[in-house]
């Protein structure tokens, strides 16, 4: 069995190591960029008068062929292709002959995979980034349709304050953003072309990375042979921008699993987008919402698995980097079917407004308005919240109305009853930033202008 190492070998590799250190099954996802990396280097070579024009015409010719194949299905691999960078070699040199094996020459495996790879990240986090504007979009939507419908807002699962639903949609969709930043800064950080580095040390042939990187579309050539090539943080960049944004679409699963309730009933599930009960003919399941949850434990393994691969190798490439794409790849898939899917369920949910309203109509969630309208009569805050303790504390223990007991108090009395009004404490939510009609309005202009201007940076958004 010919390998591309084969010449310092007497004899062939067990079939043993090849099926161990085999990379073909997973990585052939990287045929289109491993080609357009290798377009760029015979191009460069040609430059260097290491390959003839006529030359370099043949193999760019059979690279080209050598993509379709591999579209249409019709590319043979062999037991020896170790990964799809020696079938992409093997291929060509069968297609152009001579000028075919020319085509390694002045790189390595080292530089070639790093640059393969870097390609295949830097357009996938792009495309991760467009996945979560569509998500952002939704929420910014189902938040001008709310318009005035509000529910609790909670701390420790615990009712505190009524905010608008537009306001606690939104909080969800601010929390994309800082996502999308991450997307797209490691993007910028990591867009640098590793072809011309060679196994670590360079070459002593007329190459010219920076014209090679200009050629692959990235914004530098590397400044180190030895860190590129084994360099991952891009990598794990990635994975960790990932996992974080699974974090996020965990918190919102929880909510609507929470929200779909019976004992919440703030929110009914499309048919479409909910599952059923094998046994139980009148479930209905958030399923998605679960899965979502559950999928962030996976991201998060993607990421710390291969964090504890990079901890300790020593430079320049190790084989161990090969662990690199399949985490990659995992967390990848799986977060864009998880942004498709609750972007789906939340576009067609339906918001059980009067029950979110009628719970956040309790006179104790206006407990802080209370305590406010006592600071803003010159009372100190401490014995503000000392005295409305007291009185919520009294209303609960006696079971009397919080009313009566407002009413009856000689700090608040009748004028402070207002207060205690469904649908008023809301409206007292005047800071910018904040949850009531006027800051929410504020904001809802805000982040539309907040995806206008990230759809301008998010590439193909």
């Amino acid at each position: 069995m010919t390998t591309l190492w084969h010449g310092r070998f007497e004899g062939g590799p067990a079939p043993e190591l090849l099926a161990f250190s085999e990379s073909l099954s997973f990585d052939r996802r990287l045929a289109g960029d491993d080609i357009a990396g290798s377009r760029a280097h015979v191009r460069g070579l040609v430059r260097g008068g290491i390959l003839t024009p006529q030359e370099g015409t043949v193999v760019l010719t059979a690279l080209d062929r050598v993509e379709v194949e591999i579209a249409d299905g019709t590319l043979e691999f062999l037991p020896s292709d170790e990964d799809v960078h020696t079938a992409v070699e093997r291929r060509v040199t069968a297609l152009a002959g001579e000028p075919g094996a020319k085509m390694h020459t002045g790189r390595s495996r080292n530089d070639q995979v790093a640059t393969a790879f870097r390609l295949f990240v830097k357009r996938e986090l792009g495309m991760v980034a467009g996945k979560v504007l569509v998500l952002q979009e939704v929420l910014h939507a189902r938040a001008v349709e709310a318009g005035a419908a509000y529910l609790p807002g909670y701390t420790h699962l615990q009712r505190a304050q009524p905010v608008l639903l537009a306001h606690h949609l939104l909080a969800h969709a601010w929390a994309l953003a800082r996502d999308v930043d991450r997307l797209l800064a490691t993007r910028k950080r990591m867009d640098v072309s590793p072809l011309g580095a060679g196994a670590l040390a360079g070459s002593s042939l007329p190459l010219d990375p920076a014209a090679v990187a200009e050629d692959l579309g990235f914004a530098a050539a590397f400044d180190n042979s030895l860190d590129v090539t084994s360099d991952r943080d891009f990598v794990a960049e990635g994975l960790f921008d990932i996992a974080l944004l699974g974090i996020h679409l965990s918190r919102i699963g929880e909510e609507v699993w929470l929200w779909a309730t019976d004992e919440f009933g703030f929110l009914r599930l499309d048919d479409a987008w909910s599952t059923g009960s094998s046994m139980m003919p009148q479930k209905k399941n958030p399923d998605i919402a679960e899965l979502v949850r559950g999928k962030a434990g996976r991201l998060i393994g993607d990421l710390t698995g291969l964090l504890a691969t990079l901890k300790g190798l020593p430079l320049a490439y190790n084989r161990d980097l090969q662990e690199d794409k399949e985490p990659f790849f995992d967390a990848l898939d799986q977060i864009s079917r998880a942004l498709d899917a609750l972007s789906g369920l939340l576009a067609t949910a339906t918001f059980v407004t009067d029950r979110m309203q009628a719970a956040a109509d309790s006179p104790y969630s206006a407990a802080t308005d209370l305590a406010e309208w006592l600071v803003e009569r010159g009372m100190p805050f401490r014995e503000a919240h000392t005295i409305v303790g007291a009185v919520v504390r009294d209303s609960l223990e006696r079971h009397v109305p919080l009313t009566e007991l407002v009413a009856a108090h000689p700090a608040l009395g009748d004028d402070a009853l207002e207060l205690l009004e469904p649908g008023v404490s809301v409206t007292r939510r005047t800071t910018p930033g904040g949850a009531g009609p006027v800051p929410v309005a504020a904001q809802i202009e805000a982040f539309a202008a907040r995806l206008q201007a990230d759809k301008a940076r998010v590439p193909h958004a």
